[in-house]
């Protein structure tokens, strides 16, 4: 799940963004040591006896053979294959807890709720059982450890930890780039985790480090680099589709770009040089529209700040041996993920 932070334990919840100089060793913990911060994540418990058979109907990834403990990342699609949102579920023995992005949940909710016919789906919104908490970075699990916590999670793995009289999840993220994990815990043990936490050497991040590090692991936003018109291979989120499942919403219009090959536009990084274009820039070749910026974003480095962008672009200027631009700057495109600024100098 894309990494938001959204207020400070113990506070009004509102936009928390670093400015300035401060970016610099958010982003540095992030990549050498452990981020804190508040995630922008919803829930909702899916339960009931059809829960199993209706969800792997509604969404790209397989559900079915998902042991407990376990999750996966998946697409909602409408009937054209176009992404509606992503999500992640896990599987709870006697539910499914989908995750996703606060700003998603009213629409995942009326899709679900449309799609629940005959079925006997229980479905609740959970939002204001947890606050999520993210521990990112190198040093995240020895972090941890030093509350003692046992992380030894592959990938989407969950379990459950005491905590102060309660129960805490910790779920391992799927960030290939940078280990992470997501702590789901009860809104009266918020301040008294995150404070141990800190006692342990992890330090607060804010919403621009954590932006950076999204851009440069090359894993794209809902709503800002997948939109609704988006078809799920164009995206290059492989990890959301299973081709073996059988049928679900949008499955015909997945299947059958697999087997023609038919998209003919990428996700993808791109380095820039010269004035930095804003986001939603098209990129041009020869005056003629080959691509679009979506995010972008800037990298503090030894040397200064980077600026690197993601965005879609025709196949057959992906390879870079044909100029394209945007606004003023020059492109080049370039593989994902940006691994050369997700390593400590």
């Amino acid at each position: 799940m894309n990494l938001a932070a959204t207020h400070e334990p113990g506070t009004a919840v509102r936009t928390a963004v670093s400015q300035g100089s401060a970016l610099q060793p958010e982003f540095e913990a992030l990549i050498s040591g452990c981020g804190i911060c508040v995630l922008e994540e919803a829930h909702i418990s899916l339960a009931g006896r059809d829960r199993e058979r209706w969800l792997n109907g509604m969404i790209t990834n397989n559900v079915r053979d998902l042991q407990p403990g376990h999750g996966v990342y998946a697409f909602v699609l409408n009937p054209q294959g176009h992404i509606q949102g992503d999500l992640y579920v896990f599987q709870q023995g006697e539910r499914f807890v989908v995750e996703t992005e606060r700003p998603q949940l009213d629409t995942l909710i009326a899709l679900f709720r449309r799609y629940i016919i005959m079925d006997q789906v229980e479905l609740e919104d959970w939002t204001d059982k947890f606050t999520t908490i993210g521990v990112v970075g190198p040093k995240a699990r020895e972090t941890l450890a030093r509350i003692s916590w046992n992380t030894e999670l592959d990938p989407l793995e969950f379990g459950q930890l005491s905590w102060d009289g309660g129960e805490v999840r910790v779920v391992h993220g799927d960030n290939a780039s940078v280990p992470s994990y997501r702590l789901w815990v009860r809104q009266d043990q918020v301040d008294n985790i995150w404070q141990a936490l800190e006692r342990a050497g992890g330090l607060r991040v804010h919403s621009d480090a954590l932006e950076a590090l999204r851009v440069a692991s090359g894993i794209p936003k809902f709503g800002q680099d997948i939109r609704n018109r988006d078809l799920p291979q164009e995206t290059g989120q492989q990890r959301a589709l299973n081709f073996n499942k059988g049928c679900y919403i949008g499955q015909e219009i997945v299947e059958r770009i697999r087997s023609r090959g038919a998209v003919h536009r990428t996700f993808i990084g791109f380095e820039l040089e010269g004035a930095s274009p804003a986001a939603g820039t098209k990129i041009l070749n020869d005056g003629k529209e080959v691509g679009e910026i979506t995010s972008i974003v800037s990298i503090p480095t030894a040397a200064g700040e980077q600026t690197i962008a993601v965005g879609y672009l025709r196949k057959e200027f992906a390879a870079g041996d044909k100029e394209v631009t945007a606004a003023t700057s020059r492109v080049k495109p370039r593989g994902l993920p940006f691994s050369e600024f997700l390593v400590a100098h």
